[in-house]
């Protein structure tokens, strides 16, 4: 019997015609159980405009940042492969299949999208500043993570609905340093986590500032890093949570 997938399409002030576009094609090609598109502080009309796109919009007045929306979304489905892929659809639909399918066929636990593979196929390149900023992150993640990557950053990731399961309880980061902190929870678990090259292109009006949200990124990766190491029974980390107050899980929060 054939795995159910089920897609969350996290955006914040998307471009709508895009994201009409880009949810419609997921819906053909991946042919999907359930979309749902996680839609923070909409403009007026917009929820209007997305009536008759097949999808289920859920909407909150405020800016929750990715992670959360994502967290959202994926509690929200009851499929057996849980998928994101960001909303400007920097992920081409046939990429993204790729990622889908490599959990879907059982070979992973996590499928990461990749556009710093050396198969990686990339049409359209950042700035020079974005991309130096996002290649040392991603060398910095790969040295102090037990899972290295050559792109932890990537809009397009599969998990099962067991991998969910286990890791969702460990997630609190809301926005943008959601992805890396996910694949150093896998990690942690013993996960299977795979990287899939893909074909990618970069797309003008990102909602992400390079330097502000780079030192978000490392601050978050440094936390990520300490959780990892909690749940592998480190004795330091262990340690030094102990005498921290300890957050809410991003599941816990809304609740």
């Amino acid at each position: 019997m054939s795995s159910t997938v089920g897609v969350v399409v996290p955006a914040f002030r998307p471009d709508i015609p895009e994201l009409r576009r880009y949810v419609t094609a997921i819906v053909e090609t991946v042919a999907p159980e359930t979309v749902v598109v996680e839609l923070d502080a909409p403009k007026d009309g917009v929820v209007a405009q997305l009536g008759d796109l097949p999808a289920v919009v859920e909407t909150v007045p405020y800016r929750r940042g990715k992670g959360a929306a994502i967290t959202a979304g994926f509690e929200h489905l009851e499929t057996d492969v849980l998928v994101f892929a960001d909303a400007d659809g920097s992920t081409p639909v046939d990429s993204l299949a790729d990622v889908v399918e490599e959990v879907r066929s059982g070979s992973a636990d996590l499928s990461v999208g990749s556009r710093r593979h050396p198969d990686a196929s990339v049409a359209s390149h950042q700035t020079f500043a974005r991309r130096f900023l996002g290649d040392g992150f991603a060398w910095l993640a790969g040295n102090l993570l037990s899972v290295s990557l050559f792109d932890y950053q990537c809009g397009a990731k599969a998990i099962t609905a067991s991998g969910w399961g286990q890791v969702r309880q460990h997630l609190y980061e809301p926005g943008f340093a959601w992805d890396v902190e996910l694949v150093a929870i896998a990690g942690a678990l013993d996960l299977r986590v795979t990287e899939v090259p893909i074909r990618w292109e970069d797309r003008p009006g990102s909602t992400v500032s390079p330097v502000r949200d780079s030192l978000a990124l490392f601050r978050a990766l440094l936390a990520s890093r300490h959780r990892a190491k909690q749940l592998s029974d480190d004795r330091l980390h262990t340690a030094i949570a102990a005498r921290r107050e300890q957050p809410t899980a991003l599941v816990e929060r809304d609740r």
